[in-house]
């Protein structure tokens, strides 16, 4: 019993310091499946649902889908994913191997069989095709850190919350390069920030996709940008 007052009291103290109750527990729940999660990941959120959501209208389409997960983090998309559809053939990469250590403890915990890659966007699979490229990058523009909660800024990895001055940096990169990862027919899947769907739609008609739309969250937001390569 001490040692669990202990333990409860250390809780406590973290809590009173603003860290986040999933990194004091190590625990995150998504698309009702259990994550472990450290300060290595971010944690994930309701509104990356949205995301596996229309991933999922659309998997039909195709008989056993190839998908790429870009910035797989916790390995929350990719896991999500994996479990819904088994006949699916599932990558996921990710510029830190940290993240990717969490991300392989999560898919044997929830009994998925997946492939994570170390590297930049899509460089790690620049020699594969997919129907779907999907990802929810880094998106906060650095002019909006000091106006974060102290929770998000001091405590989740900056490296997956940050992307220039305008958020839009990862962007501009991964689009194009998702046009070419893709089969004919194939779909982009983004999760977008605040305000960005304006320019998200031109980058995206930019770069030769179609069927743009967007997805809104529950407060009527768009969330989730999807685009088809002819």
């Amino acid at each position: 019993m001490p040692e669990q007052a202990r333990q409860f009291e250390s809780w406590i103290a973290r809590r009173e310091r603003n860290e986040p109750i999933q990194y004091i527990t190590g625990e995150a729940e998504f698309y009702g499946l259990p994550f472990r999660v450290t300060p290595d990941v971010l944690i994930p959120r309701p509104e990356t649902e949205h995301l596996v959501e229309k991933v999922l209208s659309l998997a039909g389409l195709f008989t056993a889908p190839r998908i790429v997960d870009v910035g797989a983090g916790s390995g929350a998309i990719a896991i999500a994913l994996a479990h819904a559809l088994p006949r699916a053939c599932i990558t996921a990469t990710d510029i830190s191997s940290r993240a990717l250590a969490i991300a392989e403890q999560n898919a044997k915990r929830n009994s998925v069989a997946l492939c994570f890659i170390e590297g930049d966007l899509l460089a790690p699979v620049a020699n594969e095709r997919f129907e779907f490229v999907v990802s929810n990058p880094p998106y906060v523009p650095e002019i909006d850190r000091a106006a974060l909660s102290v929770e998000v800024r001091d405590y989740e990895p900056a490296l997956a919350l940050f992307a220039g001055d305008d958020g839009l940096e990862v962007y501009r990169r991964l689009i194009p390069a998702a046009f070419d990862a893709l089969t004919p027919g194939g779909f982009l899947v983004l999760e977008i920030g605040f305000g960005q769907s304006t320019a998200i739609a031109e980058m995206l008609a930019r770069a030769g996709f179609e069927q743009i739309e967007f997805v809104p969250d529950l407060k009527d937001i768009p969330r989730v940008a999807c685009a088809r390569r002819p």
